[in-house]
């Protein structure tokens, strides 16, 4: 049977620095505990208490904890149990690392969409979740191509092909071409040339 342990709270500095060292060790079994302390001692930045003047250099040197990883786990229990008050049994059973996989689609979204998430990651097996993930991924990485990194990327292949050197020697080779031009005048023909890629881009939207 699991340790019990004080809620946080009730705890002295020493005692929640005790208690960090202990559950860090079986980080899936006490992932939401874990995320309460850190979140703890960073909101009340005990860390000065230990002679440390940021968190991430305290998790670090005294835990061997990466901080971002403990960045996760203080998001996680924020989202989670904070903010969505879901039930501590019931995080824990989805687990951490579906947690973090589901987070991200969670964190601007209403109330239905965080409901419908937490059922995903509750009912659909592991690798059907992140294959569904990737593929929402994929899907928003194609509705939100910038049209001008495009439009970028193309000359660039059209020059480095012409020229047939490397990215910085063709840098080099377009600097020399412009370094006589007339700016105010490259300035005008450029305004006018993005007005109409604008509206172009614009028009094919809708």
């Amino acid at each position: 049977m699991p340790n019990k342990i004080m809620p946080p709270e009730s705890m002295s500095a020493e005692e929640k620095f005790a208690a960090l060292a202990n559950l860090k060790d079986k980080l899936e079994d006490n992932f939401v505990m874990l995320g309460q302390l850190l979140s703890e001692i960073k909101r009340s930045k005990l860390y000065l208490f230990k002679g440390y003047e940021n968190f991430k250099d305290f998790v670090e040197t005294e835990y061997q904890l990466s901080g971002s990883l403990a960045g996760k786990l203080i998001s996680t229990f924020d989202l989670f149990i904070e903010e969505m008050d879901i039930d501590e049994n019931e995080v824990k059973e989805i687990g951490f690392d579906r947690l973090q996989m589901i987070k991200p689609f969670m964190k601007k979204a209403d109330w239905q969409v965080r409901d419908e998430w937490i059922h995903k990651a509750e009912e659909m097996p592991f690798q059907e979740l992140r294959d569904h993930i990737k593929e929402l991924k994929e899907k928003e990485k194609e509705t939100n191509v910038d049209l001008k990194e495009v439009y970028i990327e193309q000359f660039m292949e059209k020059m480095l092909g012409w020229f047939n050197c490397s990215r910085k020697e063709l840098n080099f080779k377009l600097a020399l071409f412009f370094q006589d031009a007339d700016l105010d005048q490259m300035k005008k023909i450029v305004k006018e040339r993005q007005r109409l890629f604008e509206l172009e881009t614009q028009t094919n939207k809708e």
